[in-house]
């Protein structure tokens, strides 16, 4: 059985790699590739998921552009770690398949409403796309099966700032939004991807095939392994979006736990920061959930609500690393046989 996925991103490279990871995974049917800006601007983003899906034979797959600028700030992307074009040192070949028109919100909010209870939405951009989709039609809320999302950094500092991991800082009203819009969310944060790490020796590996897809891996990724050496200090890059990918169809490589997750949206220096709400005994590991210990029963209801508010999403607290590397090079490995030169 197979699951029904929209793949929402900004490719950026780990985005193409999980573009890859969906066209290689037999248990996805990807409906649709939709694309906002982030790390590079929507027009490149475009350009490279279709790129990406033409060179691993896959054309037939909508890829549609949707809303380029946040909601409110101003564009902020990322040449520095994906390199001028998205996609670092690669230059895939340009696809021959015609654009597709219809804009990538349509698309999200067409494929929940057309198969209700099937679709799992995988948003690993800034949710700038999702976000104005909830707006439009507010019937996608509980129509879809599954919204994925790669983004914030709960108990680790920020990738982007200190404070704030990169999707949550592009576009923090639009993470607001699609966080209390009521949807059932899997939220997959930096504080666990910073950790899933593809290395040197998982590309050389891969370059054992002669093949456009190892070749596009090898010269995207290269880009990505420099920048985590500058910026990180470590020979590899965190593929984060392939990970936010791989939960759609293997749920159980994950641990979660419910909380509430709310993001900061109203300042300069802290946009973008994720904030889980708790409160319990000060001797004891805080709980997202825990208020042993308090009379909550004579609190006034607003009291209640203020420090114990309903959890939004499922977070993702402990993931199998090795587990999903490892599957993630062998099927590069079984799609790059299968376009082989």
């Amino acid at each position: 059985m197979t699951t029904r996925v929209i793949l929402d991103t900004d490719p950026g490279i780990d985005d193409s790699l999980a573009i890859l990871l969906a066209v290689a995974s037999p248990e996805v049917e990807l409906a649709g590739v939709t694309v906002t800006s982030g790390n590079c601007p929507l027009a490149d983003g475009v350009r490279n998921a279709r790129n990406v899906l033409a060179l691993a034979g896959r054309s037939d797959i909508p890829v549609c552009g949707g809303v380029s600028l946040p909601l409110i700030r101003p564009l902020y992307t990322a040449p520095e770690t994906h390199g001028e074009s998205g996609v670092g040192f690669a230059r895939p070949p340009e696809s021959p398949a015609p654009l597709h028109r219809e804009n990538g919100v349509d698309l999200i909010i067409r494929e929940i409403l057309e198969h209700p209870g099937e679709v799992t939405l995988v948003a690993v951009a800034p949710l700038t796309n999702v976000a104005i989709a909830v707006r439009k039609e507010p019937r996608i809320i509980n129509a879809v099966r599954e919204v994925i999302i790669m983004g914030g950094a709960l108990r680790a500092d920020g990738n982007t700032t200190s404070l704030a991991e990169f999707n949550f800082y592009v576009d923090p009203h639009a993470a607001h939004i699609v966080l209390e819009s009521g949807m059932p969310i899997t939220l997959l944060p930096w504080d666990i991807t910073q950790h899933i790490i593809l290395t040197q020796a998982d590309v050389d590996r891969l370059n054992r095939i002669s093949s456009p897809i190892t070749r596009f891996i090898a010269d995207a990724t290269r880009f990505y392994i420099e920048f985590h050496l500058a910026a990180f200090g470590f020979a590899g890059c965190s593929i984060n979006d392939p990970a936010a990918l791989a939960l759609a169809f293997l749920p159980d490589l994950a641990r979660t736990e419910p909380m509430h997750v709310a993001v900061e949206y109203t300042s300069e220096l802290t946009a973008g920061k994720s904030v889980i709400s708790y409160i319990g005994p000060a001797t004891r590991e805080p709980d997202a959930h825990d208020l042993t210990g308090y009379d909550t029963a004579r609190w006034p209801p607003q009291w209640r609500h203020a420090f114990r508010p309903a959890p939004n999403v499922r977070a993702v607290v402990d993931f199998d690393t090795q587990r999903f590397l490892n599957l993630f090079v062998e099927r590069m490995e079984h799609l790059a046989q299968t376009v082989s030169v």
